[in-house]
Formats: structure tokens, C-alpha cells, sequence
């Protein structure tokens, strides 16, 4: 099977051969090195979520759901890369799992955790928040909890990844890092943890998210970064980020941040961002005495969602959902709700869920934040929403900016763009709970880069 990965050329044999046809075949080795394409795979029998206004809040899953190691979940994942990436994928599987394994590293990786980056976070009973929804309920309503990674050093769950990453890359000799980012929060969050560890640090973004998230971007080059500015939107800059480090393998270490890409990039976000969910529960227990009901993320290309979901996959009595950036709603064409609207084809190195026409081409994907405009998804998240285990829905910008303002308004916090839209769905999902459940929304980034798009679109609305 021949198909185009971030401008390259490349040669992958599996399974899926069979899927693709002559034509397709064909049309993908005469495409120019310089499109991004993605193999569209036919029709299968697939779990359809519907859109909120239709059905209301369910569960549905089977009993077990295992964890892979190997890069697969289901039929999402893999490597569809070329052969010569493949031998550096191998290499940082093996250096991941040697790191993972060895007490140095993850004494290191806590002691940094705790002392720089300021974990473990909050889990935050907006009592407010949940007053509000009881009001409007006859009195009745669920109690929510923020999980605050807001706090974090750089303000975002990003750092958690970051750190760890860096001190691989310190480890396996490599002088630079590469890396993408939309909203600025993971090269925010690279360029600090590139600073502590003596690491030189160049991040790729989309040009029209370093105007709309500049306060991001000058505190990166204060950190010493250099940014480079990308034509096009997030899916642009991670495939220049992806080229940068292909050009130069022996002595570059691409960071990504995202739970997406081939194996074990998706594996390795998961793994260093588990600790949010690992502290959950900790913290649930402390505060309640026993598990949430419920979790709520916000789903770009899945870090921060796995980050609260991975810990209780296997717990069946917690619900999990997934919250997409809706845009101007989903049958606008305008929207990143990749999970709800996509199909599944393989896009930078991994089958997943695409948002893609039906010619198998990317469709560009619309969010009122910078750090939910991604065509595509991790394959872990695919594969939950695939089995069920997961729920996905979709909140629009005006629903997010409605839930950044009533944050700020009753709690004080100023939530990231982002994490608003999970707090978006709590309009709709709390007058299906029952008294007293436990929520928990991780509010997985602080606002203060959003303030300036809050502000002027509130004015904009005034005027109009």
C-alpha cells in the first residue's frame, strides 16, 4: 500500500492492503511530495454517536477493554511510516520503555514534577458552579469538581509530557528538540522544559494562531525558543515539526504533545499525562470516599481526556466523555468534531478518525480555540469510542464562550478556550444527573491567553 505521510513518499505493508484499490494505489504515488494525504478506508460497521439535541446522556459499553503496549487499539494506530523512521520509532519505544522501567528516571521525573511543575494539582469543588445548575433543577443537580491543571507550571496539563519527554531526549544524547503546537501551551510548555534542561527548542506553529495566541508566543522566545511561523493551521505545523526532525534523526528529538502520530508517540503522551487521572482518584477518595461518576474532557487530539480517562478505563461505572470543539455547529461544515462527524483513515502515521471529504481529502477543521482545530484524533480515543466505552459530543464556540464567562463569573478561574468546552456541555448534561453525582471536568488550561477573543467577541455580539 503506497500512500503520502506529511509530504513523503512512503512504502507500508499490512493488513489493509487489501482495503485499498488500484486507483487509489496509483493516485498516491503520482501525488507531489509537497500534499498531505491520507488513505480513506471504506465503510465499517461503526458505533454512530448522535448529537446532543437528539439523544440524551447514555452509557453503552462492553466489559473489557484492554490496554495496548504495542501500539495497536483495535484496528487504530500502528506505523505508517517509512522504513527508515521506523527504525527511530523502534529506538525511542525501546529508550520509553527503559526509562519507564528504571527507578533513576521516574525519582527524577517526580521530584521534577512535584518541585517545578507544582503537582499534584487540585481537585476543586466549584461549589458555585454546581449551586448554579441545582438552581435551575428544582434544587437537584450533580456536585462538580475541577480538576486544576490550570495550575500547572506554564499554566496547562502540557507540562506533564513535556518534562518527561525532555529528560528522554537529554538522555538519548540529543542537543534539540522539535515540536508543534496550536494554542501554545505545549510549545509553552517545551520550550520551559527544553530551558531547565539545557535543550535548544524550535516550535512550528500556524502563523494565524501565533496572532491570536501571541502572549504564548513571546513568553516561548523569552524562554528561548525560536518559532517558526507555518502557513495553514495545526495539522501544517506538526508536519513541518515532523519534517525538521526527519531531516536531521542522529541529533533532533521530536516532542510531541498531542496523543496522535505513529507508535509509541500516542503511548508515550498517554503514559505522562496518566497522572492526572491516577491523582483523581487518589484525591476523590480523600474528598468523598469512593470514585467520580463521572469525567468530562475536552477533545482535540486527546492528551488531556486520556490523561483523566486512562485510569478508569476499566471501571465501568464511571462515564466518560469526550467533549469536540463544534464550531458553528455540526451541520455547518465548520467545526473539529472528529469523533462525532469523521471517518476512520490513516493520517501522520496512525489510523484514526478523520474529518476528510469523500475523496479521502482533509477537510479543515474550524474551532474558536486554537488547540481544538485538528482534522484527526489519537487511536486510543478512536478505539473507545469505537467499543463504547466512551461518549463523545460537541460543543459550539458560543457554548464555550458562554462557559469560559460563567466560570470567571462564579468561581474566578479563567479556564483555556480549550477546557471551556467541557464546562459547555454541563448545560445539557447536568439536568440528566442525578442529585449529588460526582463530576469531575478537567480544566486542563488557564484562559489568560483567551481573554483578548473573549473580550472582543462579547464586544463584536454588543455592536451587532
Amino acid at each position: 500500500m503506497a500512500c503520502k505521510l506529511q509530504g513523503t513518499l512512503i512504502s507500508c505493508h499490512s493488513k489493509t492492503t487489501k482495503f485499498v484499490d488500484q486507483k487509489e494505489r496509483a493516485a498516491s504515488v503520482v501525488a507531489q511530495a509537497v500534499v498531505t494525504h491520507q488513505t480513506k478506508l471504506p465503510h465499517f460497521n461503526i458505533t454512530y454517536v448522535p448529537s446532543m439535541d437528539k439523544i440524551p446522556f447514555q452509557t453503552s459499553h462492553t466489559k473489557e477493554f484492554p490496554i495496548s503496549t504495542s501500539g495497536k487499539f483495535g484496528r487504530f494506530g500502528g506505523k505508517f511510516v517509512p522504513e527508515t523512521i521506523v527504525a527511530c520509532l523502534t529506538h525511542l519505544e525501546a529508550q520509553f520503555k527503559k526509562s519507564m522501567a528504571d527507578d533513576a528516571f521516574q525519582a527524577e521525573l517526580a521530584e521534577a514534577l512535584r518541585d517545578y511543575a507544582g503537582r499534584e494539582t487540585p481537585l476543586y469543588h466549584a461549589k458555585r458552579l454546581s449551586e448554579y445548575y441545582k438552581s435551575i433543577n428544582n434544587g437537584k443537580g450533580p456536585d462538580i469538581y475541577l480538576k486544576r491543571e490550570d495550575l500547572n507550571h506554564g499554566g496547562s496539563h502540557k507540562m506533564n509530557n513535556a518534562l518527561a519527554q525532555a529528560m528522554i531526549a537529554k538522555r538519548m544524547g540529543c542537543k534539540s528538540v522539535v515540536t508543534a503546537t496550536g494554542s501554545g501551551q505545549h510549545g509553552l510548555a517545551t520550550a520551559a522544559a527544553c530551558a531547565k534542561l539545557a535543550l535548544d527548542c524550535t516550535v512550528f506553529m500556524a502563523a494565524k494562531d501565533i496572532e491570536r495566541q501571541y502572549s504564548n508566543v513571546r513568553l516561548m522566545k523569552l524562554l528561548g525558543a525560536q518559532v517558526e511561523a507555518v502557513d495553514g493551521g495545526f495539522r501544517d505545523a506538526a508536519s513541518d515539526a515532523f519534517r525538521c526532525w526527519v531531516g536531521d534523526l542522529e541529533n533532533k528529538y521530536h516532542l510531541t504533545g498531542s496523543a496522535v502520530g505513529p507508535h509509541p508517540l500516542p503511548s508515550m503522551v498517554r503514559e505522562f499525562q496518566s497522572v492526572i487521572g491516577k491523582e483523581t482518584r487518589m484525591q476523590a477518595l480523600e474528598k468523598w470516599g469512593g470514585k467520580p461518576d463521572v469525567l468530562v474532557a475536552c477533545v482535540g487530539t486527546g492528551s488531556n481526556a486520556l490523561g483523566l480517562f486512562h485510569e478508569f478505563v476499566g471501571d465501568e461505572d464511571v462515564r466518560l466523555i469526550g467533549v469536540e470543539g463544534g464550531g458553528l455547529g455540526l451541520d455547518s461544515g465548520k467545526h473539529s468534531s472528529t469523533l462525532s462527524k469523521g471517518e476512520v483513515g490513516v493520517y501522520h502515521g496512525a489510523m484514526s478518525y478523520l474529518l476528510q471529504d469523500e475523496h479521502g481529502q482533509i477537510i479543515h477543521p474550524h474551532s474558536i480555540a486554537a488547540g481544538m482545530e485538528y482534522p484527526g484524533v489519537g487511536p486510543e480515543l478512536s478505539f473507545l469510542k469505537e467499543s463504547g466505552r466512551a461518549e463523545f459530543f460537541a460543543a459550539t464556540d458560543e457554548e464555550a464562550l458562554d462557559a469560559y464567562e460563567k466560570l470567571c463569573k462564579l468561581e474566578g478561574i479563567f479556564p483555556s478556550l480549550e477546557a471551556a468546552h467541557a464546562l459547555g456541555i454541563l448545560d445539557k448534561l447536568a439536568p440528566t444527573l442525578c442529585d449529588g453525582t460526582k463530576v469531575v471536568v478537567n480544566c486542563s488550561g488557564r484562559g489568560d491567553k483567551d481573554a483578548a477573543i473573549v473580550f472582543n467577541r462579547r464586544l463584536l455580539d454588543k455592536q451587532s
